[in-house]
């Protein structure tokens, strides 16, 4: 299973995003969404699952985590902002999952914490903290999942 990852767009859909994400199967937006607009492009891509961000409008309705089982695999997904500065070790101690996702740093990351896989894909939204756009990649197969980011040429 291919699943796109994206995150802090902000209101602003890139088509290099787009273009990144063409291929999956499910979506997940971890947070900071910014509009309808959207949801509503990358659902005519896959299927999409969103959270809320610390800076989403409560009228989108997005709840504050998804937690979802592909392949086996537990997966747990929220904007990462309700632990204050998220870490991927602050993340394993407060939820239990086989892959983390979350945003609002802004920094991409993919990394391990025993048999954890913690993902952020970036920020794919308008450029900010002099970080470049992205948008991650998870691979799940056979019960295994892996990751790559996405650096978006803007």
């Amino acid at each position: 299973m291919l699943v796109g990852l994206i995150s802090d767009t902000h209101g602003l859909m890139r088509a290099e995003a787009l273009a990144a994400l063409a291929d999956v199967e499910m979506i997940l937006h971890a947070g900071d969404v910014g509009s309808f607009a959207v949801l509503r492009e990358l659902q005519g891509i896959a299927p999409v699952h969103a959270v809320v961000g610390n800076t989403d409008d409560p009228i989108l309705g997005l709840p504050p985590q998804v937690r979802l089982t592909l392949d086996g695999l537990k997966i747990h997904m929220s904007h990462g902002h309700e632990t204050g500065s998220p870490t991927p070790d602050s993340l394993v101690k407060r939820y239990s999952a086989d892959v983390i996702i979350y945003g609002h740093t802004h920094k991409p990351l993919t990394t391990t914490r025993g048999k954890t896989l913690v993902i952020n894909p970036g920020a794919a939204g308008p450029r900010r903290f002099h970080l470049q756009p992205s948008v991650g990649l998870l691979r799940i197969k056979s019960g295994v999942a892996t990751a790559e980011i996405i650096e978006l040429m803007t």
